[in-house]
């Protein structure tokens, strides 16, 4: 992507100034989107980013700049921009970089540009299509499909110098049911870190379906009841509470400088001794899986809590700085615009020791949170509120009607100390995790869980 001999000449005028570290970003993404809308494709946009991010450090302080110009001035322009807003010129240094293969576990079968970009509407129209035969009151089904293939090359003052490729395959249905006077929705969007062949394994219509059903089962729901209750979280996309309500606040982006409700608790017990939480980006084919992050890092195997004891933050360079810390492969960014943070990659609650059934049977009376939606929190505090996409009364240790309407309200730190039973059907959901560095792709996951005691918000 860039000649190393003008890698060493970027990096060295960027620490010319007094920097103590500097690293050159370059990228190049193509990504294809097909937006699908009552029955006719509506757009179809291919899109490619390519340009060039410089960072450096001093101490815990850092400079970026970044730049779309990749010739040759545009990017020595962009190195000596960033190393003016460090100081004055004290001389160039010589930076040795070694070029370093990394072994590659990431095996994609069919690249998203050698399939005919009718092939990919094929796709979209068979989903949507699936979604609309579900039933007459489906009343509009929205598709979008999605490729990406990104390649980055990241090197730096340390002599780091690797280049990566990640492909990204996903397909997202919306679907709205409809009763002549009220209108309820569901949606599914499954992907995965891999070609074209993602849809071997995942049917398109069968997404489509999904979505209708959940809008459907909405549609003929009551209001959920609101007060403090049991409730059993599905796995798969129910992890966006961990994700959202404790994941962020153990980034080093906020433990870093103290914004955490986590921050300084490493070696405590902070969950209940059936939770163990892991941010693992080196799982083939996740959604949130890389070789190396957008700093160079390998990707790890993070253990966050192991039997409810806090073992390991999520840290980047910056971080690591800050902490003291190894850094854990986890800095990522939206693209060279963004200076990388540290964020979360497949993140998920571990396998427990209950049986899957045990845990609706020991519920008198509760929630059942089949599928999660989206919500808000605050890393400092740890205050979380959450949408319960598809909800159902537990009753007598049985799932009963639909409920609508739920939401699920309180704080991380709780809610992990609350989390008392731990299924074994763990599975992942799809999404994307926005965050100072921009929007990123990232897992999450869990079996099914249950909250012994948890703020449902409904109608009284």
């Amino acid at each position: 992507m860039i000649a190393k001999e003008l890698l060493g000449d970027l990096l060295s005028i960027a620490v010319s100034t007094g920097g103590d570290f500097a690293e050159v970003f370059a990228e190049r993404e193509h990504a294809t989107r097909i937006h699908f809308v009552s029955g006719k494709v509506e757009t179809i946009r291919d899109q490619v980013i390519a340009g060039v991010g410089i960072r450096v450090f001093c101490g815990t302080k850092t400079y970026y700049a970044s730049t779309s110009n990749t010739t040759r001035e545009g990017l020595l322009a962009c190195a000596a921009a960033v190393a003016g807003a460090v100081g004055e010129a004290q001389g160039k240094r010589h930076i040795d970089l070694t070029p370093d293969a990394i072994a590659k576990r990431h095996i994609v079968k069919r690249y998203p540009d050698d399939v005919p970009t009718r092939q990919k509407t094929d796709i979209l129209r068979e989903a949507c299509m699936g979604a609309s035969m579900v039933d007459e009151r489906i009343s509009q089904v929205d598709g979008t499909y999605l490729d990406t293939d990104r390649a980055v090359l990241i090197a730096n003052t340390e002599g780091l110098c690797r280049e990566d490729r990640k492909v990204r395959t996903r397909l997202a249905i919306s679907a709205v049911a409809s009763d002549g006077t009220e209108n309820q929705s569901g949606f599914y969007g499954p992907g995965g870190g891999v070609g074209i062949e993602f849809f071997d394994a995942v049917c398109p219509k069968s997404v489509g379906e999904r979505a209708a059903r959940q809008a459907l089962t909405n549609l003929t729901a009551g209001y959920s009841p609101a007060g403090t209750m049991t409730v059993a979280i599905e796995n798969g996309f129910g992890g966006v509470i961990f994700h959202e309500a404790c994941g962020h606040s153990l980034e080093a982006t906020s433990v870093g400088i103290g914004a955490s409700q986590m921050a300084g608790k490493l070696g405590q017990q902070i969950a209940n001794p059936k939770v163990t939480a892991i941010d693992d980006g080196t799982i083939v084919g996740g959604w949130g899986s890389y070789h190396i992050d957008d700093e160079g890092t390998p990707a790890t195997r993070n253990v966050l809590i192991e039997n409810g004891v806090l073992k390991n933050y999520m840290i980047d360079r910056l971080g690591s700085r800050r902490l003291g810390l190894p850094m854990t492969g986890c800095g990522r960014r939206e693209n060279y615009a963004y200076e990388p943070t540290s964020r979360m990659t497949n993140t998920f609650i571990d396998n427990g020791p209950d049986k899957n059934e045990d845990i609706i049977a020991s519920i008198e009376y509760g929630l059942y949170a089949k599928e999660m939606g989206g919500g808000s929190v605050n890393p400092l505090t740890g205050e979380f509120n959450f949408a319960v996409k598809e909800g159902y009364i537990v009753r007598n240790g049985k799932i009963c009607e639909p409920v609508r309407g739920a939401a699920l309200i309180g704080t991380g730190a709780e809610i992990l100390q609350n989390i008392d039973m731990v299924g074994q059907n763990l599975k992942t959901g799809q999404g994307m995790c926005g965050s100072s560095s921009g929007s990123v792709p990232t897992d999450v996951g869990q079996p099914l869980i249950r909250v012994k005691k948890i703020t449902v918000g409904g109608r009284s």
